[in-house]
């Protein structure tokens, strides 16, 4: 097997194939052998979630119907970054406006990509405390069902396949993991 000291892949040219929402780029790119070859892939801004942890040690998901996946799924509040935010800012109002709920404390769990084979997005997970009710203002084309969950509960849910939702489930076993009083 070889082993080679330096892994890149040089950008020739590049092409926006969509731009919305998110975009699509297609991208003609120099090996290291020096061949050319395309990355198409999907240009996005980053998003922020956050696990939001009540003082009776249960957590708050949301539900919502994916049209992808063609089901409901419960998961973190999230939300994709606006230009003018910083992942922070972008996960205080992600928590308001679907979940209803305040902090008083937030820490940075981690930051990972979904999906780096095909996707700039990066994302920022967040664990908030000290909860407070306030009135939630969702997107007008989302419905969302908010619930409160003993640990125990999702923790089942992941290994029944429940919850298949990834950043939920790395933001809940990192908390077990790292976070959680031993």
């Amino acid at each position: 097997m070889p082993h080679y000291s330096k892994l890149k892949e040089t950008k020739v040219s590049s092409e926006t194939l969509y731009k919305g929402i998110v975009g699509f780029k297609k991208d003609t790119v120099r090996l290291i052998n020096g061949r050319e070859t395309t990355r198409v892939y999907l240009a996005h801004q980053g998003a922020s979630a956050v696990l939001p942890l009540a003082d009776d040690g249960q957590v708050y998901l949301v539900q919502q119907y994916r049209y992808p996946v063609g089901r409901t799924t419960w998961e973190l509040p999230a939300g994709k970054r606006e230009t003018y935010q910083n992942p922070l800012s972008c996960a205080k109002a992600e928590l308001e406006q679907e979940a209803g709920l305040r902090a008083a404390k937030w820490r940075k769990m981690t930051v990972f990509n979904p999906s780096n084979a095909f996707s700039t997005e990066y994302l920022h997970i967040y664990l908030a405390t000290g909860l407070k009710r306030v009135n939630g203002c969702p997107d007008e084309d989302e419905f969302l069902n908010v619930k409160k969950f003993p640990l125990s509960k999702l923790y089942t849910m992941i290994k029944t396949g429940k919850i298949q939702d990834a950043k939920t489930i790395i933001a809940l076993l990192m908390y077990k993991s790292f976070y959680a009083e031993k």
